[in-house]
């Protein structure tokens, strides 16, 4: 029979190998050929652009870091539960999700040169050397995760001599490390993204009518360094946050729900050799994404995920019989072994679910997107009107999913099951990230393909990379957000037993209506901040490129060479200077609804906070794909191609989803959850 401890040994084991397989796929990588000078000169000023912002995003979030470390310590003076053990998770979980994102990002910007390099050799070796590239992100998620968790609990128990109580609080304090980092990722690399997007398309191509990734469009470099900083170094801290707190609650969870004070048992265990499992699993599973007959690169994709999931899920029944032997019983009933490898089974589930479904949505060869084509042939608002259509519609599906699988779990092993669920929903993030981050490796290879003037056969390998790459982003957004709504819910529900076992909340109470109305505000307030700080770092970059053509004699024709660097600075300043005041919001307002009206105002806020959350961030980030991937369906030659007025109307709807996409509605998902684990940092003060 498998014991607590043999879990946490086997958990150091799969971290070690995940990490180790990241390492030796990166230095595989970075082996291969940059190609010609002209590529190499592109992909250096991308890797120092995205090094700088980089560098800076991190100085600013340490301020903000070093602030709440004291203030967490100084929390130690009060409460029995708070102290230097708590700060030094929540400061282990920041280095290590700063860390992860800034490998990543690091390996992914020297893959897309590689790539564009390897494009002229076909499809397929294209495809595998990008895959690659993004899986070293995905595996050091995954590793510095497991790492981190088992890490940290076993130096509180076995170094520091702490009580199991004190480590799992301590435990929450390393998930906030996360999730704080992860807001502000996010939110500055977002801003950074699509402010330079604004004013690569509206004034290099509808303005100027150049190629979006012409070298003679000043904010070329900018556009390419923000799909790293956003959708890898960005994604890589959100997904690794949201992995991390769900793991983590789903502990703190099992243990308050069936081992006695001061035992570890292995429902407490269980959720953390869930993810070890998956994450080894996903190993293997990288090895079987490959091009078939068809040539169908999701394809490639869903297969590495299917084989994933079949092992792990094996490994997963077998494990949960010598664990929990004859079952665990508790006040809602009795838990056996196939009711929580049942439940390991509906997280999976819904994980494959949602991928379908945000593909259906993003892909432009489903009627959604196509819809949007057809649309922008009537004019830019009823672009606009038909995006918004398909965005309001895109939450239905996965909130049918979602509350199918908590109703199935719950039945199953009551609010166990769905931190089961979830835990097991959250273990195939190796794979999950890895796809995602090959979407900005493929999008830069493309762009430095158009840039350094390669033959067009290059472009005719990078372009359907691309075009897929924007469906495996919004893929990913749809399961990082899906899996924080679960994780949220399990943190909800911790949050309960924290404040003394309430398990509802009365709708006749005005406490909880106040409650609630907030926290359904707060997802409203923290995206229309968001939006604005785009609108107003992409204004300035309109009004940079513009003057570069006016000013620049013989930019436009190629004589003169644009001022890159002035563009990447404008972006930069106005990213780390935007992201701060949205990124407090998650922070001061449970804080602030805690002083004015108390612990049971506070939980309706962090369920209010889901409810709207989860549908806001879904419309946003399926809807803004369906906008992005309509613009590729026309360029592709449809509705007029290139140049033409449905094209220009669809380079509006894209503008205007970009943000939705790639800022707001991703960074709602560790907005949700810093709610919820600010709610529960503030009752265990018992301030």
């Amino acid at each position: 029979m498998i014991n607590s401890t043999t879990a946490l040994y086997l958990t150091f084991l799969a971290s070690f190998l995940s990490i180790g397989y990241a390492l030796f796929t990166a230095y595989y990588v970075l082996s291969k050929d940059d190609g010609n000078e002209r590529m190499k000169e592109i992909a250096k000023a991308i890797q120092e652009g995205a090094g700088a912002f980089l560098a800076r995003e991190y100085k600013s979030i340490a301020i903000v870091a070093i602030v709440i470390f004291a203030i967490l310590w100084a929390l130690g003076l009060k409460s029995e539960h708070f102290g230097l053990l708590t700060a030094l998770g929540y400061l282990t979980g920041a280095l290590l999700s700063g860390l992860a994102g800034f490998i990543g990002m690091f390996v992914a910007v020297r893959t897309n040169v590689k790539t564009a390099e390897m494009a002229k050799n076909g499809l397929s070796k294209a495809l595998n050397l990008a895959f690659r590239g993004g899986s070293v992100t995905g595996f050091l998620v995954t590793g510095f995760g497991l790492l981190a968790i088992a890490g940290f609990y076993t130096i509180s128990v076995y170094v520091f001599k702490q009580s199991v109580e004190h480590t799992i609080k301590a435990l929450i304090g390393l998930a906030f490390g996360t999730s704080l980092i992860s807001v502000f990722a996010r939110l500055g690399g977002g801003i950074y993204t699509k402010a330079a997007d604004v004013g690569a398309d509206l004034v290099g191509k509808v303005e100027a009518g150049i190629p979006e990734d012409d070298p003679r469009n000043p904010a070329v470099i900018a556009d390419n360094v923000g799909d790293n900083v956003g959708d890898c170094a960005g994604m890589a801290a959100d997904v690794f946050e949201t992995f991390t707190v769900t793991t983590v609650a789903a502990m703190v969870l099992g243990h308050t729900l069936f081992d006695k004070p001061g035992t570890v048992g292995i429902a407490m265990m269980f959720p953390l050799l869930i993810g070890a499992i998956a994450s080894v699993s996903a190993i293997i599973g990288t090895f079987f994404v490959k091009l078939g007959k068809s040539k169908n690169i999701m394809g490639a994709f869903y297969k590495g995920m299917v084989v994933t999931a079949v092992i792990a899920l094996i490994i997963i029944y077998f494990v949960s019989k010598g664990m929990f032997g004859n079952g665990l019983t508790y006040s809602w009933g009795r838990v056996t072994p196939i009711d929580v490898f049942l439940s390991s089974v509906i997280g999976m589930a819904i994980t494959g679910l949602l991928m379908f479904v945000t593909e259906y949505y993003t892909s432009y060869e489903f009627s959604p997107v196509k819809s949007i084509s057809k649309a922008s042939t009537t004019g830019h608002a009823t672009n606009i009107i038909q995006g918004m259509a398909i965005m309001l519609k895109a939450p239905a599906l996965p909130a049918i999913i979602i509350a199918l699988g908590i109703f199935f779990s719950y039945k199953l092993a009551g609010i166990y099951g769905i931190a089961i669920a979830a835990a097991a929903m959250l273990s195939l993030t190796g794979m999950i990230i890895s796809i995602d981050s090959y979407g900005p490796i493929t999008d830069n290879a493309g762009g430095i393909a158009e840039m350094a003037e390669l033959d067009e056969t290059v472009r005719a390998v990078t372009d359907p990379l691309d075009a897929v790459g924007n469906t495996t982003k919004a893929v990913t957004k749809g399961f990082a957000i899906g899996s924080a709504a679960l994780a949220a819910l399990v943190l909800f529900a911790e949050y309960t037993r924290s404040i003394g076992g309430l398990t509802s909340f009365d709708l006749s109470n005005p406490l909880v209506l106040v409650g609630l109305l907030l926290g359904g505000l707060l997802p409203f307030y923290f995206t229309a901040m968001s939006m604005e700080a785009v609108g107003i770092a992409g204004g300035q970059m309109v009004e940079e490129v513009r003057r570069q053509f006016k000013t620049i004699k013989g930019i436009l024709e190629g004589k003169a060479k644009p001022d890159y660097a002035a563009c990447v600075d404008i972006v930069t300043k106005e990213a780390l200077k935007k992201m701060i005041a949205p990124g407090l919001i998650p922070v001061l307002g449970p804080i602030i609804v805690y002083i004015l009206f108390g612990k049971i105002s506070l939980g309706a806020l962090s369920m209010g906070s889901i409810i709207t959350g989860f549908f806001v961030a879904v419309a946003m980030t399926s809807g803004g794909g369906a906008w992005d991937n309509a613009k590729k369906h026309i360029e592709d030659g449809n509705f007029g191609g290139k140049g033409s007025e449905a094209h220009k109307a669809a380079v509006t709807g894209d503008t205007v989803g970009d943000p939705l996409k790639d800022t707001a509605g991703p960074a709602i998902n560790p907005m949700i959850k810093i709610i919820n684990i600010i709610a529960i940092l503030i009752v265990l003060t018992n301030l």
